[in-house]
């Protein structure tokens, strides 16, 4: 069509087609690795785990993905390997068929060469060998393999997506350092319906690993948080008594509000991330529409009694070091606005002070003013008195009278002046 497309259009549509589930057919084996980089998400090099998968790629003579790719295909020999990158991991799944002969054979791992896994740029986050097997007619065989493979105290066993396979696993790490799960298939069940089955699995698998690592971190910090809360306590119990030196318990609040807020930068990713595939592992098992196998507990059952505990405590540490940030705020608000308080009072006091200084220093200023008018209006009659002593002889008046008779006027001039003097200042 004549119409320009939007720059995104293609990305966001293939975007709901990425990462599609596999095709395998039963029976079969597949092994699955988790990598993650010693490093938050934001700082990860992608490059790196690039490299490290064409590293592998090579060896088989497989062809190399594109450079912008999230997933890829490839046929490594007899094995059929998955690869995608995530947020914080990469993940390796190699299906192998016709491998079933032998339980969890670890001969299936030899996809991963011993020396490839050392150069890995990062730690292994989780490993899971599956064994996916069509479902005997009897289930008490079913149950007997189960009993023979897994710890029966944490087993697991469902059937899942209308009873069209029974999934099962213990959640434990085995001798070869891997966590077993196993499948059993109806002969109707199609390749690949199994294929989803096996990545919900190793998907529940990795969020799990991944949220749990937020639990650790809780643990971490709630100690720490403890001595704050306990220090806190006391700042903001000291607040209704008297307060002696409020500059230095207001600096003690900035010091441990800061911590707080340090604290919670650092976890927040963390933190954040738990709750994220906290989400994605009870939304994959609740597609898995799980139906109780025996009497076993499912998933869903497992992951309420030893999963949700630890996440639990990862929000309940996320709540508390939010609301302890939040009271050392409050709290020092308070004390800023108490000491403003006191401020004022002590300015309004010294203010007082300086209006009665100032009453008492107009008051001298009159004193003064009186005196001054005095000693001016002896000075200005001496000068009159030179001035009309002339004429005490033509009129027949004696000096003594005459001066006697100009104190009064020279006064009341002196007094005028001084007066509108004055005025005109404090105008």
């Amino acid at each position: 069509m004549p119409i320009e497309d939007h720059p995104l259009r293609y990305q966001l549509a293939n975007e709901l087609h990425a990462r599609p589930f596999p095709s395998v057919s039963c029976p079969g084996q597949a092994v699955y690795l988790a990598v993650k980089q010693p490093k938050e998400a934001a700082k990860r090099d992608r490059a790196v785990d690039r490299a490290h998968l064409l590293a592998l790629l090579d060896r088989f003579g497989a062809q190399h993905p594109s450079p912008d790719a999230t997933h890829y295909f490839a046929q490594l020999g007899r094995f059929h390997l998955k690869w995608e990158s995530h947020t914080e991991f990469v993940t390796y799944t190699a299906f192998l068929e016709n491998g079933a002969d032998r339980p969890f054979d670890p001969t299936a791992w030899e996809v991963f060469p011993e020396d490839w896994l050392a150069n890995a740029p990062g730690a292994r986050i989780t490993s899971a060998h599956i064994r996916y097997v069509e479902a005997p007619k009897d289930e008490g065989e079913i149950a007997e393999q189960l009993a023979e493979w897994f710890v029966p105290e944490s087993l697991t066993a469902a059937r899942v997506l209308d009873d069209s396979a029974i999934i099962a696993g213990d959640f434990r790490i085995d001798s070869a350092g891997h966590m077993r799960f196993a499948v059993f298939t109806r002969p109707d069940t199609g390749n690949r319906r199994i294929g989803r089955i096996v990545q919900r699995i190793c998907e529940i698998e990795t969020y799990k690993s991944m949220s749990m690592l937020g639990f650790p971190r809780a643990h971490e910090i709630s100690r720490r948080m403890g001595e704050i809360d306990a220090s806190l306590s006391t700042l903001v119990g000291d607040l209704t008594g008297d307060l002696r030196k409020p500059d230095e318990t207001l600096n003690d609040l900035l010091l441990a509000a800061a911590e707080l807020e340090k604290l919670q930068s650092e976890s927040a990713f963390r933190f954040g991330a738990t709750g994220a595939y906290e989400a994605l592992v009870n939304q994959r098992i609740k597609v898995l529409r799980e139906e109780r196998f025996e009497g076993r507990q499912t998933f869903g059952e497992f992951m309420m009694r030893r999963f949700d505990p630890a996440m639990r405590t990862v929000k309940s540490t996320e709540a508390r070091l939010q609301s302890m940030t939040d009271r050392a705020i409050r709290a020092g608000d308070l004390l800023r606005t108490r000491v403003d308080v006191d401020r004022s009072a002590q300015n309004q006091q010294l203010l007082e002070s300086m209006d009665a200084r100032s009453d008492l220093q107009l008051r001298l200023q009159k004193t003064v003013e009186g005196l001054s008018i005095v000693a001016i209006s002896y000075y200005a009659l001496n000068l009159v008195v030179y001035l009309i002593k002339p004429l005490a002889e033509p009129l027949n008046v004696s000096e003594t009278a005459l001066t006697a008779a100009a104190v009064l006027p020279v006064v009341f001039v002196v007094w005028l002046i001084v007066r509108s003097i004055r005025r005109s200042i404090e105008k």
